[in-house]
């Protein structure tokens, strides 16, 4: 028996645990989780923001007698002589592997009036867990002004939540335009005007000077330009540190994050990072996709069974905002780059008025780069076919013109009853539509079976109604079985 403990008990750490236990029948893993519950999706936190998601539908922990999850227990040291981690409770877990899955925390300006002796002021939020999204959803309840700092994912994924609860948002970014990793200046353009349409006021090229508090509570905040904002509530979405204090602690090499090698090993020989606290050779994207990877990979390497390199397959860099009245996704190459490279064949389709902006870049036949606001149906399209690296047709508009037709790749990939069984659903975690009517057969009978014998819709969540599309299909198919593709009537999200 080997006993391997697992510091971290979120969507990285959880998915080693499993798969570990999965690949090795005699790996025992003790799973050491800081939160009060077991593993849930994280990156739906904004959709429990928004309304849209309830908190009991984001659990994605599978409980394994081989896993034994110690749920609101801290790692407090790490003896890499007797190779033990002794925990906030006392106990002591010996180890032949380690591997730390400590995740990030929220990063938090240095503005006056952010925080007091006590932590963050009243009516200051972060979200990183589902505390912080209890603590903004109970602020919203009584707030009738917001500013969110940070345009990037989580900046506008929050905003969106706000304004949908009736909240008047202001956004506040410090770079020159909204989400400048992702987005070039006309389609931030195009993301501001659509979240003007929405009833949020974007603040670029500005950030925080001061929150102003009265009897304990946020009223207003000052720019540095000297304008001030009324607010009742502060949320910052200005990235994520490393967390790795722990590590440090233990004597691994750490710069912003803990140094590992392609097999995510670490200057121990015995301890493994994953998920946001590594900081590997080739970079940190902040996608929970790489952090999947990345469990795999160890996976691999503690059981023999596959090579130990990080990028042995490529990592999934679809950018997706979940947001409430703005589809967009970006992908490859996009934001910032030389359009006029000979190596691409950029196309573009600009229209503010109607809120949509797609650009799709293509070289040696494949579709390298992509962006999309306003149109789910051709997201769908250029998502499929960039991670399913499928060729592009010899005049690369026609993925725009087919797309906004209504026909082509994107209504084969959003109508379940035409997907065909190799066609992949759940981009997150390469789950096609025949592993889930295989799932279906054997009885599971919703979203939540599926997701627990699959672990489809537990990443992004954008397939979710994909999956409700097949379960409906399977259900009509058993009560009409001389007809098993007759109509009916689903209805999907966006």
């Amino acid at each position: 028996m080997r006993r391997i403990v697992v510091i971290g008990d979120g969507m990285v750490g959880s998915r080693f645990a499993e798969l570990l236990v999965e690949a090795d029948l005699g790996a025992h893993v003790t799973l050491l989780g800081k939160e009060p519950v077991p593993a849930y999706n994280r990156v739906l936190l904004s959709s429990v923001v928004a309304g849209t998601k309830s908190a009991d539908l984001l659990r994605i922990a599978k409980e394994h007698p081989r896993i034994m999850r110690r749920t609101g227990v801290s790692a407090v040291t790490v003896d890499r002589d007797l190779m033990t981690v002794v925990d906030s409770t006392g106990r002591t877990h010996p180890y032949a592997a380690l591997v730390l899955a400590t995740g990030s925390a929220a990063r938090v300006p240095a503005v006056q009036g952010v925080a007091d002796a006590h932590g963050l002021v009243d009516g200051v939020f972060v979200l990183k867990d589902m505390a912080d999204a209890d603590g903004i959803v109970t602020a919203a309840g009584r707030a009738r002004r917001a500013v969110v700092l940070g345009a990037g994912v989580l900046g506008l994924e929050v905003a969106t939540g706000l304004a949908r609860r009736g909240i008047a948002v202001r956004l506040v970014h410090i770079a020159d335009r909204l989400m400048e990793r992702q987005l070039g200046w006309e389609a931030s353009a195009v993301a501001e005007s659509s979240l003007r349409r929405l009833g949020i006021e974007s603040h670029t090229g500005a950030s925080l000077a001061r929150v102003h508090t009265t009897r304990g509570r946020v009223t207003s905040v000052r720019l540095e330009d000297g304008s001030e904002l009324l607010t009742d509530m502060v949320v910052m979405c200005a990235g994520t540190i490393p967390e790795t204090t722990l590590a440090r602690a233990a004597g691994l090499a750490c710069e912003r994050g803990v140094i590992v090698d392609d097999s995510l090993a670490t200057t121990d020989p015995h301890i493994w990072a994953i998920g946001d606290c590594a900081q590997p050779p080739g970079g940190a994207r902040g996608l929970v996709a790489q952090g999947w990877q990345q469990a795999s990979t160890v996976v691999g390497v503690l059981t023999g069974s596959a090579p130990g390199a990080s990028d042995a397959v490529p990592t999934s860099d679809v950018v997706r905002v979940k947001a409430d009245g703005m589809a967009m996704v970006a992908m490859g190459v996009c934001g910032d780059f030389d359009r006029s490279d000979p190596r691409y064949r950029v196309l573009s389709l600009k229209d503010p008025e109607g809120g949509r902006y797609i650009e799709v870049v293509v070289s040696g036949g494949q579709l390298v780069g992509a962006t999309c606001i306003g149109d789910g149906d051709v997201a769908a399209t250029l998502s499929a076919l960039y991670t399913r690296r499928l060729p592009v047709p010899p005049d690369p508009a026609q993925l725009m013109i087919r797309a906004l037709a209504g026909g082509g790749a994107a209504a084969a990939t959003r109508d379940p009853a035409d997907l065909k069984d190799d066609d992949k659903v759940c981009n997150c975690n390469t789950v096609t539509a025949g592993r889930i009517r295989e799932a279906l057969a054997d009885g599971c009978e919703t979203v939540k079976d599926v997701a627990g014998r699959t672990r489809a819709t537990t990443g992004c969540g954008d397939c979710t109604a994909l999956v409700e599309g097949l379960i409906a299909c399977h259900r009509a198919a058993g009560a009409n079985p001389t007809n098993p593709a007759a109509p009916v009537a689903v209805t999907q999200g966006a």
